[in-house]
């Protein structure tokens, strides 16, 4: 029997924009994955005190942003536990929740550049894949680490994604709207609404 695949894109989505849902199904559909979770962190250990926006938020207009799409699904696991919380702590949870499953881990080149600086990244990849996303651009390869990190490019799958040259960021999404610009298009219409009725960002 098939193992089902399961991906695990974990961010602050704040706010969610399109960006996001398009990396998702882009890299659901590339490595066939059978789901993607989205997993907001309440805590995000290296942007404490960046975030602009309170979990509650951020949670609501995630469930919004994805409604619809029967493959995309949010995991609170980073919600109702204490935090910070670390990628390799994340997915050793999930691995609880779904044994049988083949886990992807899914991130940006970016990401995979400053991997020998994650805290325990060595237990993050030995217990899932990297679903690396790489933009047209981009001087990556599967091996890059290995002298520091042994053995991480048989956990590593590069898929090339010209469209990311053009990439969206929460940052940009939320700058636009502080300056009082227009992010139709870069936001799910729900999200935008949302956005609107209790004057986020703004």
């Amino acid at each position: 029997m098939k193992r089902a695949r399961i991906g695990i894109l974990g961010g602050t989505f704040d706010p969610p924009q399109m960006g996001h849902l398009i990396l998702a199904e882009y890299s659901r559909e590339s490595l066939q994955m059978d789901h993607i979770l989205f997993v907001p962190v309440a805590d995000h250990p290296v942007k404490l005190g960046e975030m602009r926006l309170p979990i509650k938020h951020r949670l609501t207009m995630l469930e919004l942003a994805i409604k619809g799409n029967p493959h995309f699904s949010v995991s609170r696991v980073d919600i109702d536990r204490e935090g910070p919380h670390y990628s390799a702590d994340t997915v050793s949870v999930i691995r609880e929740q779904y044994p049988d499953a083949e886990l992807y881990f899914v991130m940006g080149g970016d990401n995979l550049r400053s991997l020998p600086t994650w805290k325990r990244a060595q237990d993050l990849y030995r217990c899932c894949r990297l679903a690396v996303m790489k933009r047209a651009d981009e001087k990556i390869a599967p091996a890059m680490h290995d002298h520091v990190l042994p053995g991480l490019s048989r956990h590593v799958d590069i898929v090339d994604v010209p469209m990311l040259s053009m990439w969206l960021s929460s940052t940009f999404v939320a700058e636009r709207l502080r300056d009082g610009l227009s992010v139709r298009y870069l936001v799910p219409d729900a999200v935008l609404a949302y956005i609107d009725d209790y004057d986020l960002y703004r």
